[in-house]
């Protein structure tokens, strides 16, 4: 299977943050505001999930969301996916089939950590599924100015540089 036949097959949509992508599920089911941390500006589905695809020349820019997000291996080769922590700590995972490689089926990425992701060198295409609770909205997305957490974390600007534009702003 090519990217394209699973862009087709599965109707996906171009993603804010680069790739592709489609929402897969929206709990009917909502938690009030009233219950949820002083984070969240409103009422939100108790979870959401997407597929998501990358392909060899895309990046997911670096961006963060209020809520924890697990993600989900599905087809084609190896993503990697760059986490900074509010405290500047780097980790990177890698989301694939293979462990001899170090790589997962799921990982987690928590609740204000900038995060991004791109294939694996030599990868043509990776497609992961991305689950969200609190469920996503884009009401809790706030995509990464180069220019702030080069100030923040220049100890890795290799990083923020491979994942973020100039002139990309916050939502």
């Amino acid at each position: 299977m090519t990217a394209a036949y699973y862009v087709q097959a599965y109707t996906m949509q171009p993603h804010p943050e680069g790739g592709y992508f489609t929402e897969t599920y929206r709990s009917t089911e909502l938690i009030p505001q009233s219950a949820l941390p002083g984070r969240f500006g409103g009422t939100r589905s108790f979870s959401t999930a997407i597929y998501f695809l990358l392909e060899s020349h895309h990046t997911s820019a670096l961006h963060r969301i209020a809520s924890d997000e697990v993600w989900h291996f599905y087809a084609g080769g190896a993503l990697e996916i760059f986490v900074i922590t509010a405290t500047g700590e780097l980790t990177v995972i890698r989301l694939g089939n293979n462990p001899e490689k170090g790589e997962v089926f799921q990982a987690v990425v928590p609740a204000g950590c900038w995060f991004g992701s791109a294939p694996a060198a030599g990868v043509d295409f990776s497609l992961v599924g991305c689950t969200v609770a609190p469920g996503f909205d884009f009401a809790d997305f706030e995509m990464a100015s180069r220019e702030s957490l080069l100030k923040e974390f220049p100890e890795h600007r290799e990083v923020i540089e491979k994942l973020s534009e100039p002139g990309f702003c916050d939502f």
